[in-house]
This record gives structure tokens, C-alpha cells and sequence, in this order.
């Protein structure tokens, strides 16, 4: 079978993805996460806690919740469901690092846990702060050139 035969198969066997609906729930979930911290924002803005006390409560929050929900599985039932819109970053990766956890308990927790916890997020730690960097040097030498 040559590689236009096995493509042809392929788009025959394969199941056709309702791209509508997949966009429109992976919208509203994502939408219904960012709505969900902003709604924390606002009751620890309430109960007196300064902006930036409440953004970084509210980030716990969220990854606490997301870590909660991963570890009773049922953020796994959500993401089947609500699809991209669960790749909201901070739930996102909060539910990356917990299934990693739960995955790899078995092994022990310094073998186990703490070796492999960081398997899937840690590109995204590691490309994104040498992305950073980068930018970072970009912009300095931009800033002494053109001022």
C-alpha cells in the first residue's frame, strides 16, 4: 500500500470531528473557567484582600480545584466533554502535573513522583522560560539601539 492509498483508507476509517460543536464547547468551558476566577477575584476583592493578594488566590484556587477534580477523576469526564477549553494554561497545567503524580505513585514518591512529575509539563516550564529569555535579550538589545 503506497502513502496515497494508506491516506485514502485512513479518511475513509476515520471518524469525522464535529469542529462546530468541539470549537463551541472548548469556548464556553474555557470562557466558563476564566468567568469561574474572575468570580473569585472579585469575592476575595470583597472580603478585603488587596488585587494582588486576590490574583494569586485566585490562581491557587483554580489550581487547586483542577488538581482536586484530576485526582477524583473527574476532570478527565469534564476534558471529554469541554475538549480545548479545559487547556485553560492554569487548569491546564495543574491537571497535566496532577494526572503525572497520581500515574506514577505507585513507583514511589522520589523514584515515582518526584522523578516523573514534571515528564509532560516540564517542556512547557523549560520552552517557556527560555522563550522568555530570549524575548528578554530581544527587547534589551532593541531598547539600547533604538532607545
Amino acid at each position: 500500500m503506497n502513502e496515497k492509498e494508506y491516506t485514502e483508507y485512513v479518511e475513509k476509517r476515520a471518524k469525522k470531528s464535529p469542529i462546530l460543536k468541539n470549537c463551541l464547547f472548548a469556548f464556553l468551558f474555557g470562557g466558563g473557567i476564566c468567568t469561574l476566577g474572575q468570580g473569585f477575584f472579585h469575592l476575595y476583592t470583597y472580603l478585603g484582600l488587596e488585587e494582588t493578594d486576590a490574583r494569586t488566590l485566585v490562581s491557587i484556587t483554580l489550581i487547586f480545584i483542577a488538581s482536586l477534580l484530576t485526582g477524583l477523576g473527574v476532570f478527565d469526564n469534564i476534558a471529554k466533554i469541554a475538549g480545548a477549553g479545559t487547556l485553560v494554561p492554569i487548569t491546564g497545567f495543574s491537571n497535566a502535573v496532577s494526572s503525572q503524580a497520581i500515574d506514577t505513585k505507585s513507583e514511589g514518591y522520589v523514584l515515582g513522583v518526584g522523578a516523573k512529575i514534571f515528564t509532560i509539563a516540564g517542556p512547557v516550564i523549560l520552552y517557556g522560560t527560555f522563550t522568555g529569555v530570549i524575548y528578554g535579550v530581544i527587547y534589551y538589545i532593541a531598547t539600547l539601539i533604538w532607545g
